[in-house]
């Protein structure tokens, strides 16, 4: 599996253009749907895991958490996975409603911001694969310690290790590698030659 260079082939600007902001906000509103049927699947398959080991159902978690670090390896801009995934939060919220409420927007802001810093830590400079599983297992860490605050306070310290490292993993997988090859398959299809993305993936093959 070839991997994309982190050589620019031309000066690279932090500054969000109008295309930016119409796919980012595409790749949201797609996301946000995905979002309401995982929102709808999530109790039955919970419902599975639960009863084999308490915690183990945030391996879920990823289902939530691919919107932002798709857009943030697509756009390549500062603040891009935290929009994806806030917006996509928005949208299966409106469309969907959730049994969860107004917190699914806490949500989407704090797992975004978990991609986003990572992103950020690499000076928004480097997209490889192992950026992208960081940034899922950001979005994952952002999702658990968020969860364990608001839905399961005061739980036990088995219980926070197995949701912990069950989040980080579903978002490493999930979010990460899965967002990684859904970007290079665009990439190759044409579908992102207005964007580094797309031009990075075209010098790696």
């Amino acid at each position: 599996m070839h991997t994309e260079t982190t050589t620019p082939t031309r000066p690279v600007s932090r500054k969000w253009r109008v295309v930016d902001i119409v796919v980012a906000s595409v790749i949201g509103v797609a996301s946000g749907l995905i979002f309401v049927v995982w929102n709808q699947a999530y109790n039955p398959l919970s419902g599975l895991l639960t009863p084999l080991l308490p915690g183990l159902q945030a391996l879920l978690g990823g289902g939530w958490l691919f919107a932002g670090v798709l857009g943030g390896l697509i756009i390549r801009k500062p603040g891009a996975a935290l929009y994806t995934e806030l917006l996509a939060a928005v949208v299966s919220t409106l469309v969907g409603g959730t049994a969860w409420g107004a917190t699914i927007l806490i949500s989407g802001s704090v797992q975004g911001l978990g991609a986003e810093l990572v992103f950020a830590i690499f000076l928004y400079a480097n997209y490889r694969l192992h950026v992208a599983l960081l940034a899922g297992a950001g979005a994952g860490l952002a999702l658990a310690i968020n969860d364990l605050l608001f839905w399961y306070p005061g739980s036990a310290a088995p219980f926070i290790t197995i949701y912990t490292l069950s989040a980080v993993v579903s978002g490493i997988v999930i979010a990460g590698l899965l967002s990684w090859l859904a970007m290079r398959g665009l990439a190759r299809t044409g579908a992102l030659s207005r964007f580094a993305a797309g031009r990075a993936v075209r010098v790696s093959n």
